[in-house]
């Protein structure tokens, strides 16, 4: 059945029907059937690429309904980008991998929408399962079936669909300028309603909600955890989007989460006799079984990136930091990012010049946007884009000296933040003692405009003393010129254009022109652009 856009009270019924049910063990420890009369829901979460994954669903499911389970196969979304495997086909051999893969319902994670959203609705066209989304609108209709039901042995079990309201500044703004986010209490609202209405017409005996909202600090107000303390009548929460392994949040509630790429498989046990989710565990995916079918539709796809980006170009004798934090891109600088950020500068200048003194151009990138690391050996295009996956261009903003240390405030207000400032040409300091001075929620944003500046210092651009009067030109990205992440302060000049300089390629031309081909120890270490104190 391929997935379309419904009117905000679309219902997709599904219905089986088993017929005893027998206590449950684990799955490989009898030879009777310990799952009649349970419905089991298998799933995955922020796969990113992992495509060799999808091929356990099949063989799982399997083992289970041979144990007499009814099984569902679910995703709670990002399964678009990641990396080149899948953002080849900007999502859609994901798609079709999970149909291959038998999947039977998913939801949006805030990277579908990395691509722009008319290529999510031809890439759901291709689907045969249904999409979920409750709290995310176009117009008067849901983007995808608000949720869905089944019933067995009298027992209804509504699933929920929900996607992170930050997917609004997560992605290129641009793409989801003409689309409504459900947030914070809107959102609990919509979910209530949604069960309340479950509840009284018998079709939400048992409510699970597949929730890329994730429970990371920087998106307080809208993860699962907050959900659950501010919706009555949830059982379960799948969740995704923060990439952690848990079984539980940290007061106990229900909430389930693979991690990330198939790291493991998650769980639901529901007892439809008894009307209750009886268990709920992750499976490691490490030495389970994969159908063979399934494993080499992946590894086609995976063939054929390799022969378009697989080629050496360059060789790193460092290794270039992609992690997250601890410290990584979203809380210090990186040699990554100062690779990153000296390309972009570099690429622009290269040819021309701009309309202020080249000692009064910086760069600035969102450490969100850098996804993975280079190690030492060779370098090849599949490595490059999976450290920038986004297909960004590079933009140039001309902004007052008081707006770029709005901006650097707004992107450091908390650490680990994906609107981290990586930078060239600038010298700053963050000091996390002291606390962020909050004024009024940018619009269109789950994020705020610092009512003063408290936490960020320019020391320096470009070894000249920071002036909040001048004017800088500042080299970033699409994605941050138009207000992406936390960079609303730049998507409010007018003054801006964009190069259409694909932020890969200039990172590929500087390292083979200006590096002559290797990643060398200049880059072995962060060059001392940023202090965090």
């Amino acid at each position: 059945m391929k997935n379309s856009l419904k009117k905000v009270l679309s219902v997709l019924l599904l219905s089986v029907i088993i017929i005893a049910s027998v206590s449950a063990q684990a799955i490989y420890e009898r030879s009777e059937k310990p799952y009649l009369g349970k419905t089991v829901i298998l799933h995955s979460n922020d796969v990113h690429g992992a495509l060799e994954g999808y091929a356990y669903m099949p063989v799982l499911r399997e083992k289970f309904e041979s144990q007499g389970a009814t099984v569902l196969v679910a995703d709670a979304g990002d399964f678009t980008n990641g990396n080149t495997y899948v953002s080849y086909s900007k999502g859609l051999d994901a798609i079709l991998l999970m149909n291959a893969a038998g999947y039977d319902f998913a939801g949006f994670g805030n990277h579908e929408f990395d691509f722009g959203y008319d290529n999510i609705k031809n890439n759901v066209a291709q689907a045969n399962f249904p999409m979920l989304c409750a709290n995310i609108l176009d117009g008067d209709y849901y983007i995808g079936y608000p949720y869905i039901w089944l019933e067995e042995n009298g027992t209804s079990i509504m699933v929920i669909g929900l996607d992170t309201p930050v997917t609004q500044t997560k992605v290129n703004p641009v793409f989801v300028k003409d689309l409504t986010f459900l947030e914070g209490q809107a959102m609990f609202n919509k979910v209530q309603e949604i069960i309340d209405f479950g509840k009284k017409a018998g079709i939400a005996d048992v409510v699970v909600i597949l929730s890329h909202l994730g429970v990371d600090d920087e998106e307080m107000g809208n993860r699962s955890i907050d959900l659950y303390h501010n919706v009555k009548g949830i059982d379960l929460i799948i969740d995704a989007h923060a990439h952690v392994v848990m079984t539980e949040g940290p007061d106990k509630e229900p909430i389930q989460s693979t991690g990330t790429q198939f790291a493991n498989i998650g769980v639901v046990v529901i007892d439809t006799l008894k009307g209750v989710v009886e268990d709920h565990y992750l499976i490691p995916c490490e030495g389970l079984e994969k159908d063979p079918k399934v494993e080499a539709q992946a590894k086609a796809v995976m063939d054929k990136v390799q022969a378009a980006y697989g080629a050496v170009f360059a060789k790193s004798e460092v290794t270039l930091n992609g992690a997250k934090s601890g410290p990584g891109n979203r809380d210090s600088e990186t040699n990554n990012g100062d690779l990153i950020t000296d390309s972009m500068m570099w690429y622009v200048l290269k040819d021309g010049k701009l309309k202020v003194p080249t000692e009064d151009i910086v760069a600035v990138t969102n450490g969100g946007g850098i996804r993975a690391k280079i190690v030492p050996g060779d370098v090849s295009m599949n490595d490059v884009k999976t450290v920038l996956p986004f297909g960004n261009t590079i933009a140039v903003i001309y902004v007052k000296g008081e707006t770029l240390l709005e901006a650097l405030e707004a992107s450091t207000y908390m650490l680990p933040i994906g609107g981290f400032p990586q930078v060239a040409g600038i010298k700053y300091t963050i000091d996390t003692s002291k606390a962020f001075d909050q004024g009024a929620q940018y619009p269109d944003s789950t994020y705020f405009a610092p009512k003063s500046i408290q936490r960020v210092t320019i020391e320096n651009i470009n070894g000249k003393p920071f002036d909040p009067a001048k004017t800088y030109a500042v080299i970033t990205n699409n994605f941050c010129a138009v207000g992406g992440d936390t960079y609303y302060a730049f998507a409010a000049t007018t003054d801006q254009f964009d190069t259409g300089i694909p932020l890969d390629e200039a990172l590929v031309a500087f390292i083979t022109e200006a590096l002559g081909g290797v990643i060398g120890q200049e880059y072995a270490e962060p060059q001392g652009r940023i202090t965090v104190l």
